[in-house]
C-alpha cells in the first residue's frame, strides 16, 4: 500500500463528488473497491452501512476506516486530509465567486446537467449493494427488510439513524444465525 495512491484515490472521488458525501460514495467505491482493491463489495457494505449510523459525514467515516485499515493513523490522516481539504480550500476561495455568478444560466445549467449523473451514480451503487444483501441475507428477507425500512421512514416518519440501528439490531440477532 503506497501513502499516494491512498491520497490520490480519496482526493479525485471527493474532488469529482458535486453534491456532498451522498454524491462521493459511489466514486469512493469506485477507488476502493474497484481501482484500487482495498475493500470487497461485502466490506464496503458495511462501512456504509455503519457510517450511516453514525453521526457526521459519511465520506469522512469512509475515509477514515479505510485509511487506517491501510496504513494505521498515518494512512488515516491522508485519507481524511484528501477527503476534507479539496472541500475547505475550494470553498474558502471560491464562494465569493460563486455569489456572485449564482443566478447566471451558464452557471444554474452547469448544476442542472450534473445532477442527472449523480443520480445515475446513485442507482448503479443501489444496484451493486442490492445485490450484496440478495448474495447475503437472500432475495426475500432483503426485500422485507428494505419494505419494513421504506414504510419506517416514509409512512411513520421515523428517523433514518433509528432505521439503520433497529436493522443493525435485526442483523446481529437473525441474520447473522442465518448465515453462519
Amino acid at each position: 500500500m503506497d501513502w499516494l495512491e491512498l491520497l490520490l484515490g480519496f482526493f479525485v472521488a471527493n474532488v469529482l463528488g458535486y453534491g456532498g458525501g451522498p454524491a462521493s460514495i459511489p466514486l469512493m467505491y469506485h477507488e476502493i473497491v474497484d481501482r484500487y482493491q482495498w475493500t470487497t463489495d461485502e466490506q464496503f457494505s458495511n462501512i456504509l452501512a455503519l457510517g450511516n449510523a453514525l453521526p457526521g459525514p459519511i465520506a469522512t467515516k469512509i475515509a477514515a476506516f479505510v485509511g487506517y485499515d491501510q496504513l494505521g493513523v498515518i494512512g488515516m490522516i491522508i485519507a481524511l486530509a484528501a477527503t476534507v481539504v479539496p472541500s475547505a480550500v475550494a470553498l474558502i476561495f471560491l464562494l465569493n465567486l460563486l455569489q456572485k455568478h449564482r443566478t447566471s444560466p451558464v452557471v444554474k445549467g452547469m448544476t442542472l446537467l450534473v445532477q442527472p449523473i449523480i443520480a445515475i451514480m446513485m442507482v448503479l451503487l443501489t444496484w451493486q449493494m442490492g445485490s450484496t444483501a440478495f448474495e447475503s441475507a437472500g432475495i426475500w428477507q432483503s426485500l422485507a427488510i428494505a419494505a419494513v425500512a421504506y414504510w419506517l421512514m416514509e409512512r411513520k416518519k421515523v428517523h433514518p439513524a433509528i432505521v439503520i440501528c433497529i436493522a443493525f439490531v435485526y442483523g446481529g440477532l437473525v441474520l447473522s444465525h442465518v448465515i453462519i
